[in-house]
């Protein structure tokens, strides 16, 4: 059996890692694409190198460009890979261009398609991680849902067959990076970490100033990697240095040392979707700087609040989670092995016997 995954962006790479090793201790080949839609090494390169990800077997190199660029290049180098090698299911992770694209390939080169962090819902359709999520999930053959919200999420759109609760991947990426030696970069020794990267955030200046204005207001210094799409936006916004006077900003780390630093954090603010559930599972509160989630249970279990990025009420909740109890930091691993068992066991089958067999 051949599984084909494809890759391109800094959550991609950390949930395709265990599934790798899953499907390896099966016997089972792994083969990777990257996208290339992350091309700098900080959020690329690096994560194959800590994580001993496989190096890529293929790089389409779609770079840099608007997200209908992306897409279009991506599923035009990827759609004749997959028509000449023919796997038997491609694989495709969460809801970024790259999961878009490996979809719309592998439904254009007739390949089985399988969808991982599959029923995810934030109910927010002005999102495009939501669209994309909703489109790939009803594409797909097979869906892997992490949580039984997921699979019901699914149910209410009428997807019930080969949808498979497996639970969390990157509880098992966790795991495994907690054990890794890490670079951490120097912290207070207590301190707010923060991540904001998400067009909606960084794209509108308005925005971006009052997010950082607001966690500059918080009582405990707060340490921000900085992602690449942020600086670019800072710096034409003329606003580089003004944030550099007011957060601690520092160069974006690897998988492990980013773990680092969110574990050692007093709470965490952030509007990417991996680090809330991160968040979770070491134990950190997390504030989330949007309105809506898709990781509704870490609201519900009161490991998460959705502050928004009004400045008013971003302080104050930053405040609040620094003021709160430090949850649980037990990972609840074994995803990988569920997602890995269910593809094996699918290519034993006859072919009369597909799609892949139901364990909701």
């Amino acid at each position: 059996m051949t599984v084909c995954s494809v890759v391109g962006v800094r959550p991609e790479f950390v949930l395709a890692t265990p599934l790798s090793r899953a499907l390896a201790d099966r016997g089972v080949s792994h083969a990777l694409v990257h996208t290339g839609q992350h091309h700098d090494d900080a959020l690329s390169a690096v994560f194959f190198e800590e994580l001993s990800l496989p190096a890529p077997d293929h790089h389409l190199g779609v770079g840099s460009a608007p997200r209908g660029e992306q897409v279009a290049r991506a599923v035009a180098r990827l759609r004749p890979i997959l028509a000449a090698e023919s796997p038997d299911v491609v694989v495709v992770y969460g809801d970024t261009t790259s999961t878009l694209a490996g979809a719309l390939a592998a439904v254009a080169a007739d390949c089985p398609l399988a969808h991982v962090e599959a029923g995810l819902r934030s109910g927010d359709w002005t999102m495009s991680e939501e669209r994309t999520r909703v489109v790939v999930d009803h594409l797909a053959d097979a869906r892997f849902a992490p949580t039984q919200t997921a699979v019901a999420n699914l149910a209410d759109e009428g997807v019930t067959e080969s949808v498979h609760r497996t639970g969390d991947l990157r509880a098992d990426a966790v795991e495994t990076a907690r054990g890794l030696p890490a670079e951490t970069p120097d912290t207070p020794d207590e301190y707010v970490l923060a991540t904001v990267h998400r067009a909606a955030t960084t794209d509108d200046e308005a925005t971006l100033v009052g997010v950082l204005d607001a966690l500059a207001r918080v009582s405990l210094p707060v340490v921000l990697p900085l992602h690449p799409r942020t600086e670019d936006r800072l710096r034409a916004y003329g606003c580089y240095d003004w944030a550099a006077d007011r957060v601690s900003l520092v160069d974006p780390t690897g998988y492990p040392a980013f773990l680092d630093l969110l574990a050692g954090a007093s709470a965490v603010a952030t509007d990417s979707g991996g680090v809330q559930r991160e968040a979770a599972y070491l134990g950190t509160p997390c504030v989330t700087l949007r309105e809506t989630t898709e990781w509704v249970e870490t609201v519900a279990r009161g490991q998460n609040v959705l502050a928004g990025t009004r400045p008013a009420a971003v302080t104050n909740a930053v405040e609040a989670a620094v003021a709160a109890t430090p949850g649980d930091s037990r990972p609840p691993t074994g995803a990988a092995d569920e997602v890995a068992r269910t593809l094996a066991d699918w290519a034993t089958d006859e072919p009369a016997a597909r799609p892949l067999p139901d364990r909701a």
